[in-house]
């Protein structure tokens, strides 16, 4: 599994803001697809108000969730 950093915007009528999530995934598409159910699930937002700017890899020292840096890594 890698991990990816996927920034995007939330675009609502009375609210805009801006995301970042980390998502462990084995593909690109796959943790796209995560924070599209994550988002659309905590805060009832559709997909078409869903804007996702960027999607990358990233590696675990560029891990700021100490609990996924811990899975990435494989520590205990």
């Amino acid at each position: 599994m890698k991990a990816f950093k996927v920034t995007g915007k939330i675009h609502k009528p009375e609210l805009s803001t801006p995301f970042v999530k980390e998502i462990i995934a084995d593909k690109s598409e796959h943790a796209i697809e995560k924070v599209y159910a994550e988002i659309g699930s905590r805060h009832r937002v559709r997909r078409y108000h869903i804007k996702i700017i960027s999607s990358k890899e990233i590696s675990a020292d560029e891990i700021e969730n100490p609990v996924l840096k811990k899975l990435v890594t494989g520590e205990q």
